[in-house]
């Protein structure tokens, strides 16, 4: 029994700096592309936190309806897993205010703290745990993505959006040239008491200037 509590021991140290690796030399090779975007440069700012492919967003637990946001990061050619993917979301509470603590600075004094980061293992995958935002002025209740690749590229893409939400657009419900290959556009359903929707992207694609 010892013996097999060091080994699994030892697995998820060698997960854990494998992960690590792979944060830094994302860090360190840091290139926006894409176009403009103002505080994208939050994807970057998860301090010395070791990611994993599961995340929860602050307020969760204190919010209705709870969701589940799953999908797979795929590689250019849009079949094999993309491993080593980071996965920044941030979001507005149920008023549709970006809520603040009081001392942001930066990218987090527009985003608030609803926000969080995730990075895809060898299947690709991805999970964040969150609850339904609200609507502000005359926009869809959304939540923001930014991708960082392993090779340091990092840029936006389409906002996670509601099938049912009135306040869609034509445009947001069928984009000509979705970035990152997928609308964002979710149609939740129970499982298990929480609302599950599912998104998958493919790395580069539709991003302008991505070569």
């Amino acid at each position: 029994m010892h013996i097999i509590k060091l080994l699994l021991s030892l697995i998820i140290l060698m997960m854990a700096s494998g992960c690590s690796f792979a944060q830094e030399s994302a860090l360190k090779n840091a290139r926006l592309v894409g176009g403009p975007c103002q505080g994208c440069e939050a994807v970057l700012d998860y301090g010395d936190r070791t990611l994993i492919a599961t995340d929860t967003l602050p307020e969760f637990e204190q919010n209705e309806p709870r969701i589940k946001i799953t999908g797979t990061v795929y590689q250019a050619d849009g079949v094999t897993p993309a491993e080593g993917v980071i996965l920044f979301v941030h979001q507005t509470n149920a008023q549709g205010e970006y809520p603040k603590r009081g001392g942001e600075t930066v990218w987090e004094r527009s985003y608030g703290y609803i926000h969080g980061w995730v990075q895809t293992g060898a299947d690709g995958r991805y999970t964040f745990f969150t609850f339904k935002p609200g609507k502000y002025s005359t926009q869809p209740a959304h939540i923001h993505p930014i991708i960082l690749e392993p090779n340091g590229k990092y840029y936006w893409v389409g906002s996670y959006f509601f099938e049912d939400d009135p306040r869609l657009r034509d445009d947001q419900r069928n984009p000509s040239a979705p970035r990152g290959g997928s609308s964002g556009v979710l149609s939740l359903k129970e499982e298990n008491g929480i609302l599950v929707g599912e998104r998958d992207f493919i790395l580069g694609k539709n991003i302008r200037g991505y070569e």
